[in-house]
């Protein structure tokens, strides 16, 4: 089967584009050699656009297996899930890494802001594109959530039964962070402080004043750090660096003030268990800070689930680091359930 450099007809929504990327050289990523690389473009439920990188493999002789890849929290497509989508379209799945809402090449304003709702929509749209493409088989649609990303594809598929089989990797649940902090260590009244500067904030943003962004990957760590922020710099200002276009360099991987406070109303996990009968797979570091987060809602979930832990890997090694990632265990995964 083939697919047209430029998969767009009367069959298509006129806001969807897909063309070919020809050019491969990219930073942080390889495109395998039997993968061909298209840049997608196509509109949410609301209308807004969201922009992805399609991963087809070269030969098709049948209607394809595909997955949705959502990439880590303050980070864009070319981070963590180009690398999942490249290795597993070679194995034989499309394979579409999107940008979240507000994030990358996806539209939306604020830039960087937070709304767990539209990034969980993010997916389910991403499933609408897969889904309407005539090279893939709509009843064979799968989801793959890195980090934060865990969490949205969590509250994604509680409310799409047509993602057919569902794996984390690394995952954050983002509202429990935000209301409590890493391991508890953030009081009540510390959380309300935060909410308090958050609304006042928007008074600024509403009479036009000038963003404010918060959190993100350091920028500077020493000996003294913590072993998360001397792993998250390394990543984002090292081997995984990238400055999406017109973005500088100090906003990278920095949210929105303002709308950063939507988290504290984010619970992915309540009902996890109506995902059942539907798989779910938790992949985690065996020395990851966040391995918690998975355990709990591995804990919560429905059969059939399952917890794969990664001897030897912190949380940031599943992003990029091939030796550690469990690609034969997320390709058996994903062909078994799909």
């Amino acid at each position: 089967m083939t697919l047209p450099a430029a998969a767009q007809d009367k069959t298509y929504r006129p806001d969807t584009v897909v063309t070919e990327i020809t050019n491969r050289n990219f930073t942080t990523f390889d495109v395998k050699e039997n993968v061909r690389l298209y840049r997608a473009s196509f509109s949410n439920q609301y209308g807004l656009e969201i922009v992805g990188y399609l991963f087809v493999p070269a030969t098709m002789h049948e209607k394809a297996q595909a997955l949705v890849i959502g990439h880590p929290m303050g980070a864009v497509k070319e981070q963590a899930s180009c690398v999942y989508a490249s290795e597993l379209a070679s194995r034989g799945f499309v394979c579409l890494a999107v940008d979240q809402q507000f994030w990358g090449e996806s539209g939306g304003n604020p830039r960087h802001g937070i709304d767990p709702d539209m990034y969980a929509e993010t997916f389910n749209a991403a499933v609408d594109f897969l889904g309407t493409r005539d090279f893939i088989d709509k009843e064979k649609i799968g989801a793959i959530g890195i980090c934060g990303s865990g969490s949205f594809v969590i509250s994604a598929a509680k409310i799409d039964p047509r993602m057919k089989a569902i794996a984390t990797v690394s995952m954050y649940n983002i509202g429990e962070m935000r209301r409590s902090g890493i391991n508890h260590s953030q009081d009540l009244q510390t959380r309300k402080k935060i909410i308090e500067a958050a609304a006042n904030q928007r008074y600024s943003d509403f009479l036009g004043g000038e963003q404010k962004l918060i959190g993100g990957s350091p920028f500077k760590v020493n000996e003294n750090s913590p072993l998360s922020a001397k792993s998250s710099y390394s990543f984002y200002r090292g081997r995984g660096a990238f400055i999406p276009k017109d973005e500088k360099l100090e906003e990278n991987t920095k949210s929105d003030m303002s709308t950063n406070i939507k988290f504290m109303n984010f619970y992915p996990f309540n009902d996890i268990e109506t995902i059942s009968p539907r798989p779910m797979l938790f992949i985690i570091g065996e020395n990851a800070h966040s391995k918690y987060f998975s355990k709990e809602a591995y804990e919560k979930a429905g059969e059939p689930k399952e917890l794969f832990m990664v001897k030897g890997a912190d949380h940031f090694d599943l992003y990029d680091q091939k030796e550690f990632i469990p690609f034969d265990k997320l390709e058996k995964f994903f062909k078994q359930n799909l």
